[in-house]
């Protein structure tokens, strides 16, 4: 007994295999987070294993997997490859994830509440209004990032304040005007941390509700470099 041919998968179930392919991309915390620290600007494998503390090898093989994606690209430089960003895209459908996991994710949302919500008793700041205070001279904006993100960009005239430098420098930070931290995006965990701890030195302080990567998206004012503008535009 024969049996007829399986039959050939049309156009619509092409394009939903061709998706599957961007989601299974996705679907892994460690390209997850590769992913943020592509969106602060480009880097290496090297680098990107030491900050995520993978090894190189399982570092790479991440990395492959997103630019077989279509969500990274990579370039050599010398003995070195370097990774960015596909485009802005990525970062959109990062957001949607988010998002989705922020309403649909019981255990998202617990961690949230415990972890970082606890955190940040006032609401951030939304990067309109950061526009306005700044130019009305009512906030200073530091970026807590290393300062090898920050020399890659950052917002116009925010100084560079890495967190594990912060208590030092507290001195030199204005009490008269509110304090806004920023960082790598809006779960990134160093802007929740500084922002506790001004508060607890008596600044009056925030937290931007994204970071540079939004920022930059929007077409916010930024800079390149290692030294701050004095103003923001």
């Amino acid at each position: 007994m024969t049996h007829p041919p399986a039959p050939t998968p049309g156009p619509k179930q092409a394009l939903f295999a061709q998706l599957a392919i961007i989601a299974r991309a996705l679907g892994s915390g460690a390209r997850l987070e590769l992913l943020d620290y592509l969106a602060q600007g480009e880097r290496s494998v090297e680098d990107l294993a030491r900050v995520t503390g993978l090894s190189v090898a399982n570092t790479s093989k991440h990395l492959q997997q997103l630019k077989a994606a279509g969500l990274a690209q990579a370039r050599r430089d010398g003995k070195h490859v370097r990774y960015a960003l596909a485009d802005d895209q990525v970062l959109d459908a990062v957001a949607a994830l988010r998002g989705l996991a922020e309403t649909r994710s019981r255990a998202v949302a617990d961690l949230l509440a415990s972890y970082l919500k606890e955190r940040d008793a006032l609401e951030p700041v939304p990067a309109a209004d950061l526009l306005e205070r700044v130019r009305d001279g009512l906030a200073t904006v530091i970026d807590v990032r290393p300062a090898e993100e920050y020399a890659q960009g950052h917002i116009a005239g925010a100084l560079n304040v890495p967190l594990d430098q912060l208590q030092e420098r507290l001195r030199g930070l204005p009490r008269e005007r509110e304090i806004v931290a920023y960082c790598r995006g809006p779960w990134c965990v160093l802007s929740f941390e500084a922002v506790a701890r001004l508060r607890a030195a008596g600044f009056t302080a925030r937290r931007l509700a994204d970071g540079l990567p939004e920022w930059r998206q929007a077409g916010l004012p930024t800079r390149v470099g290692e030294t701050a503008g004095t103003r923001l535009f």
